[in-house]
């Protein structure tokens, strides 16, 4: 099927007269979040009633991606310029229906008119809540396939290339590597093969940023494959999503089978001599296939273990071929760039660091949920406005950004502004864009146990370092913790630190240190009260050798 700009945008003037038709338009969370709340039979409840009340074909009902706060669900939103509601029960749908032509249902109101919301600016999420993610007719409505049929049809592969490098996007996995420069070399690496992998293994605690962008907006994922393909002169992707995440893996299925039938995957796609096709690979669950050369391993059914570098993915990966691997929210930034134009990211953010970043906050914050923010923007105002401060007028106290690979932030950087570098001088990381918030409450040592103990478990153990080096910094923290370290402990647990990150095999070794010396440059007080005063200020951690009184 053959479908040019003009094709297409008749297409989406056809949608818009389509939803036109209804006078109201209720939208319902159907993301994870919400739908462990139950939301899938407000859905239901919602239909019958406008059922019930001859209702059906003047107010139509939509099912959409997350709105962002998470804590709030199950959530519903009314338009035209109607509200949004919150914690919405089934009983309160008739309430709802009746209100849709005269005052909202007040005790339900979620007020939008607040940082959470206004000081957001969205990229990445803007179809999120807004489409339904099983339609691409909703999609193209959206401005969906725009930026493909741009690209095969008005721009050569190397413009495509120089568009994402001007823009200045950097992978937004964790790394914060060039995109144009990765995708520059795969497409200029010699092979018979070249593939397209995208990394959806999320697996950071506390991160939710990948999994929701391919619940609310898969066709958006895949449209930046397929981009990345024609530039790169791939012929192949293939989507890694973990097994824990079968919504995401549902809503992709059905976009490809989708995408497939209207002629954007395929054979000679919108009439020109490119073709792609996207299949999807299930993680089981392992930390470590975040890695590319561990997913790569996993995707060839192997054990999903790293192996060395060089040579690296972009020359010799998938099979031995030349390999191009993004993350989700990368892929999500690619087709707006190229609808938009450079020059319009390159004006959000600052310095080397363009566009937005999406993060996940949760911990002990008034607004838990997924917010896309630009680069620039304060620690401060991401806590304090958009999320709200935190709850039970508790203090501050630490922020732990990039998972396991992170680090602990405490308030006196708190007016840092986001990016890649400044979090990295401050000992942390980006990361995928986990953000877990502490308060007073928190012990610091505990906090590192915990990451430690992740680190461990996850490790594939194909290196000494990583393998027995994380078990016995476990080991010394725990010791910390139950007050029988001593002074040595402290000296010996800094050391393997050192061994550790310098000589492990791959990211997750060499970053598995980070928690503990983030909260060692930070917070050494708090473990020095563990060790010496036999006592944990926080009155989290049992002291079974405390000093009797």
């Amino acid at each position: 099927m053959a479908i040019n700009m003009d094709e297409l945008k008749e297409r989406v003037v056809a949608s818009q007269e389509a939803d036109a038709q209804f006078t109201h338009s209720i939208r319902v969370c159907m993301a994870s979040g919400c739908l462990s709340s139950q939301s899938d039979l407000l859905k239901k409840e919602l239909e019958a009633e406008l059922k019930k009340r001859g209702l059906e074909k003047t107010c139509q009902i939509k099912g959409v991606g997350c709105f962002g706060p998470c804590a709030n669900g199950p959530v519903i939103a009314v338009e035209p310029n109607g509200p949004m509601y919150q914690e919405v029960k089934v009983t309160d749908i008739p309430a709802i229906v009746e209100a849709l032509d005269t005052k909202p249902v007040e005790k339900l109101v979620l007020p939008t008119d607040t940082p959470f919301f206004n000081r957001q600016v969205k990229i990445v999420l803007e179809n999120s809540g807004k489409i339904d993610p099983e339609s691409i007719e909703d999609y193209i409505a959206a401005g969906g396939f725009e930026g493909l049929v741009r690209a095969l049809h008005e721009m050569t592969p190397q413009e495509v290339i120089d568009s994402l490098t001007k823009a200045n996007l950097r992978g937004r996995g964790g790394g914060g590597y060039p995109t144009g420069l990765k995708w520059s070399t795969v497409a200029k690496a010699e092979g018979a093969h070249k593939y397209v992998i995208c990394n959806g293994d999320e697996g950071d605690p506390g991160a939710f940023m990948d999994r929701s962008v391919m619940e609310a907006d898969p066709f958006r994922v895949l449209e930046g494959m397929l981009i990345a393909g024609y530039a790169v002169g791939a012929d192949y992707g293939y989507l890694y999503v973990r097994a824990e995440y079968p919504l995401a893996v549902k809503m992709l299925k059905a976009a490809i089978r989708q995408a497939t039938k209207q002629g954007f995957l395929g054979k000679n796609i919108c009439g020109t001599p490119f073709s792609f096709e996207v299949d999807i690979r299930l993680g089981a669950g392992a930390f470590v296939c975040g890695e590319e050369t561990a997913l790569i391993a996993s995707i060839e059914g192997k054990r999903g273990q790293p192996r060395p570098r060089p040579p690296y993915p972009a020359e010799s990966g998938l099979w031995g071929y030349p390999t191009l691997i993004n993350n989700v929210e990368t892929y999500a930034n690619i087709a707006p760039i190229i609808r938009r134009g450079m020059e319009w990211f390159h004006d959000i953010g600052f310095h080397k660091n363009r566009g937005t970043k999406v993060f996940a906050l949760s911990g002990k914050i008034n607004n838990i949920g997924l917010i896309e923010v630009p680069m620039g923007i304060t620690l401060r105002e991401i806590i304090y406005d958009i999320g709200g401060g935190i709850p039970n007028g508790k203090a501050f106290k630490a922020l732990q950004t990039g998972g396991p690979s992170g680090g602990c932030i405490p308030a006196e950087h708190l007016d840092t502004p986001i990016s890649y570098e400044s979090l990295s001088q401050l000992g942390s990381m980006m990361g995928s864009g986990g953000m877990i918030i502490m308060d007073e409450t928190s012990c610091m040592v505990d906090v590192a146990k915990y990451f430690m103990e992740f680190c461990m478990d996850e490790s594939c153990g194909k290196c000494v370092p990583c393998r027995v080096g994380t078990a016995h910094m476990y080991d010394l923290l725990s010791k910390i913790c139950d007050g029988s370290a001593t002074l040595d402990d402290l000296a010996l647990l800094e050391q393997l630190c050192d061994v550790v990150k310098n000589t492990s095999l791959c990211g997750l070794g060499q970053s598995s240190p980070n928690p503990v010396l983030s909260t060692l440059r930070y917070f050494r007080d708090e473990y020095m009260a563990h060790i010496v005063e036999k006592r944990c200020p926080a009155g989290v951690c049992k002291m079974k050798h405390a000093v009797e009184a």
